[in-house]
């Protein structure tokens, strides 16, 4: 048995749509659609073109569905934590950017309430200042929160606007802050403590759960049928690109390398102990009932940012000879913490970095390519560094690592961290999240079955990956 699937990917900075041919012993797949996801910056702050992006959506599915007639369902998966406000079936305004700098207000405001110790009782999550629990509290103060009757995440929006059904995909939800660690429901108390309407908050639905077929006006736009329909996968990125990791979950960390690297092992009960909350681990919903115990690092945003700088100075940056230049580097660079605060907002990041570094005592860069080398070795520190503490804090005996997305086409970055952590690392597949999507669809469908593993094995055995040795190693 043979099904068809497309895979909606929305990425941070870019989104892409996936079309898979999947049988229980072939995983086939095409992109048959790339466009860039780019903020806009209005009077009121950072926004995402939420509208624009909806339209790449459209334009994609309608080749997905020239080049697959046959195709099954559609899943969605995007970045976490942002939000659009509804009232009835209208949008209110482009949702905000994470990287907007409204959330400091609603941190302060919120810890005064609930402290972070209780926060992370109640929800399992790191502190990040832009988790959707500080941005609504910011939005309740600016008197945002009196006329909606509702809220959807970002993918939660796009199939709301492809079917018309209003729902939460549940490994997305866990991302807000309002999502109870214990029962995996809402937490309508804490909710009712920060004064956000619990009416706002959509019912939850599972991976592998139906949400709907396309609405007529979406089917004829397409070329669909409305019997098309729209299933849960794990919207939330990082989930669906760790049901896509080829890995043995009793011995190994993943890291989800993007814009983000998202660092971590995946475990069956989640961890809440003062020194995890300590050290900012979270616990967030994975595929399956599963937990991605993870840490947030800066990701390849320190150097696509960068290089943005760099060319809207005038300068032509060739991202190739970038890190050709940077693995030549054999001076001593400095090693940073990429998750300083100053580096979260768009801007002048090389400069941002030189400051960084002249306040730490550090070597400070002064060419591109020693930028890119520094950039990527204190990637490679800070991902060895999550790595340990991922193993101690769960107790999972770590003996493979592996590095998926984007950042698995980065030779330099991949074997910088298999050096700095000592054990091997396997890079691949760059397109896991996608793959991820779509063996959750086709399990759905009843065109494969099996557990969790049993998906990653097929996806291993159909899959580029590329390992890494420790240099210096036997």
């Amino acid at each position: 048995m043979t099904g068809t699937f497309a895979a909606v990917d929305l990425g941070a900075s870019s989104g892409r749509i996936v079309v898979g041919e999947v049988s229980p012993n072939s995983l086939v797949t095409q992109v048959v659609a790339r466009f860039p996801n780019q903020s806009i910056r209005t009077i009121d702050g950072l926004h995402w073109n939420i509208t624009g992006l909806f339209q790449y959506v459209l334009d994609g599915l309608a080749g997905a569905i020239r080049s697959a007639p046959d195709l099954t369902s559609v899943g969605i998966d995007s970045w976490a934590v942002d939000y659009g406000l509804l009232r009835g079936d209208r949008l209110l305004g482009e949702p905000f950017h994470y990287r907007d700098d409204r959330t400091t207000r609603g941190v302060e405001a919120t810890h005064a309430i609930v402290p972070f110790a209780e926060l992370h009782e109640r929800n399992g999550l790191q502190f990040l200042p832009f988790t959707s629990i500080y941005q609504l509290v910011v939005d309740r103060l600016d008197g945002m929160l009196a006329g909606p009757d509702g809220l959807l995440l970002i993918p939660d929006l796009i199939g709301f606007w492809l079917t018309g059904r209003r729902a939460a995909e549940r490994t997305n939800a866990s991302t807000t802050g309002l999502l109870n660690i214990a029962t995996g429901s809402w937490d309508h108390e804490l909710a009712r403590r920060l004064d956000i309407s619990g009416g706002l908050l959509p019912d939850l639905i599972d991976p592998g759960q139906s949400l709907a077929g396309l609405t007529p006006d979406v089917a004829a736009s397409v070329g669909a049928t409305a019997s098309l329909r729209v299933v849960a996968v794990g919207s939330h990125d990082t989930a669906s690109a760790v049901a896509g990791v080829p890995m043995d979950p009793s011995n190994a960390a993943f890291i989800s390398c993007g814009t983000w690297g998202l660092v971590g092992v995946e475990i069956e009960r989640p961890v809440l102990t003062t020194e995890s909350r300590q050290a900012n681990f979270t616990n967030e919903a994975g595929v399956d009932g599963r937990v991605r115990f993870l840490r947030n690092v800066m990701g390849l945003w320190l150097l696509s940012e960068s290089v943005r700088g760099w060319q809207s100075a005038g300068d032509s940056v060739d991202l190739a000879a970038l890190l050709d230049a940077a693995a030549a580097v054999d001076a001593p660079v400095a090693v940073f913490d990429p998750n300083d605060p100053a580096f979260l907002q768009p801007g002048d990041m090389p400069s941002r970095i030189a400051a960084h570094c002249e306040r730490h005592s550090l070597v400070v860069p002064h060419s591109p390519a020693e930028f890119a080398r520094s950039i990527l070795e204190s990637l490679a520190s800070a991902f060895a560094e999550s790595v340990r503490l991922a193993a101690e804090l769960s107790g999972r005996d770590v003996t493979m690592v592996h590095l998926v997305g984007g950042g698995a086409q980065n030779e330099l970055l991949c074997q910088l961290t298999a050096d700095r952590i000592g054990t091997t690392l396997v890079a691949g597949p760059v397109e896991a999240t996608a793959l991820g999507n779509l063996v959750v669809q086709a399990r759905a469908a009843g065109v494969i079955d099996g557990d969790l593993e049993s998906l990653r094995a097929l996806i291993g055995r159909h899959s580029e990956i590329r390992r890494y040795s420790p240099r210096g190693a036997p």
